[in-house]
Formats: C-alpha cells, sequence, structure tokens
C-alpha cells in the first residue's frame, strides 16, 4: 500500500524565512513557489539521492487543532556524518529535540533529532538500509549501462 515518500509537509509562519533557512541547511534552493515567488503560500525543494520533497507550507493552512509545540510523525533524513550535520542544524539556529541515540544492537542506526527555527521536528539518522539500497541502485544502473 505505502509505495515511499512523496511529499513531506513542514507548517512556518514565515514562509520566505523558512524557504531561506532550508536552502541554506540543504545547500539548493527551492524549485516551486506558490503562488508567488515573493511571497509564497507553499514553498519546494527536492532533495536527497531520490529528490524527496519537503514542503513547506504557510501556517494558516495548518490543521485547527494541529499542536502549539513540536510534536507528530518524526520523519528521519538519512546523513553520512550525524555528528556534524547534527552541530551544522544546532549552529544554524535549530534547538537539540533528541540526543544523539543508537537504535538496537549497535547496528548501525544512529538517530537524532531538533526543532527547526519554525518549530518542525527534523529528525537524522545514520541508517545501513538506506545505505544498501542506495549502493544496490547505483550497481543496477551501472550494470544496465554496459
Amino acid at each position: 500500500m505505502l509505495r515511499g515518500l512523496a511529499t513531506l509537509s513542514l507548517y512556518a509562519d514565515d514562509v520566505v524565512a523558512a524557504r531561506a533557512w532550508y536552502a541554506e541547511v540543504l545547500g539548493i534552493d527551492a524549485y516551486y513557489a506558490f503562488p508567488r515567488e515573493e511571497a509564497p503560500a507553499y514553498v519546494e525543494f527536492r532533495i536527497g539521492d531520490d529528490e524527496d520533497e519537503l514542503g513547506i507550507i504557510d501556517a494558516r493552512y495548518a490543521p485547527a487543532d494541529r499542536p502549539s509545540g513540536p510534536a507528530g510523525v518524526v520523519a528521519y533524513w538519512h546523513v553520512d556524518d550525524l555528528a556534524a550535520s547534527l552541530d551544522r542544524l544546532l549552529a544554524l539556529g535549530a534547538t537539540p529535540h533528541l540526543p544523539v541515540t543508537e537504535q538496537g544492537d549497535g547496528s548501525g542506526f544512529v538517530t537524532a533529532s531538533v526543532v527547526d527555527p519554525f518549530g518542525n521536528i527534523l529528525g537524522i539518522m545514520t541508517n545501513p538500509h538506506f545505505v544498501a539500497m542506495r549502493e544496490a541502485r547505483t550497481a543496477a544502473r551501472s550494470g544496465a549501462a554496459s
């Protein structure tokens, strides 16, 4: 039934500031803004190996019962260097949410999360399964090109 991440949506009171902050974090600009580039109600980035979509929606359009503090599902994005990524997020103004935590039996799944300056939880992790799947896709593509 669930086939993969289509779009992860975050809310922000100031979409322009959130777009600038995430552009700095991601090292890329949003590729889409609606309705206008200078005063958007929604912006979207395509990030990572699969160009997953990260959308930022004006908080005016959030559900009425949206919690006032960080809450809900935490999406964890794979990073190659967890410590460096966490340090960079904190240096850019995120605040700690959950500390670096080894998950399970020492198999390399390590998580941490921060709260972005707009009140959204942003999870990061090292994920051996993500790395293995990325390597398998790369191998399949290079095998198909041969």
